[in-house]
């Protein structure tokens, strides 16, 4: 008489049900990672404004010093002015960059970019080329 081998009914289903089990607890984790990474995407963008309005502001004080800069100064007098400074610009007219205070040279500004509903603050820096 031959022996068969293989798994028995009782254990496939045992299998199957840590398989369902471990899905209904990983599943609710990644199926909305979109507001995530919306959040994110305004985050960065927020911290390449914060990136681009420092070098400027640092530029101005080596020009101020009379030291060559090699990147052209931008005129920043309000918050939305920072995105002239960023290279390549906002990546999206929908991006909103509040509030458009004035801001005096060498002073600082907190500012909030906007994009579909998400916010995220960066700091301006006043520069008067």
């Amino acid at each position: 008489m031959k022996q068969q081998s293989g798994f028995t009914l009782i254990e496939l289903i045992a299998v199957i049900v840590i398989l369902g089990i471990l899905a209904a607890t990983a599943l609710p984790r990644f199926v909305d990672l979109s507001d995530a990474a919306e959040q994110a995407a305004v985050d960065g963008v927020a911290g390449a404004l914060a990136s681009a309005a420092a070098l400027n502001h640092a530029n101005n004080i080596a020009n101020d010093a009379g030291l060559p800069t090699q990147t052209a100064l931008v005129s920043v007098a309000a918050c939305p002015d920072v995105a002239g400074a960023l290279e390549g610009g906002l990546p999206s007219a929908d991006y909103v960059i509040t509030p458009a205070t004035a801001i005096a040279e060498g002073a600082t500004g907190a500012c909030v970019v906007t994009f579909q509903g998400r916010t995220a603050n960066f700091t301006a820096y006043g520069v008067t080329p």
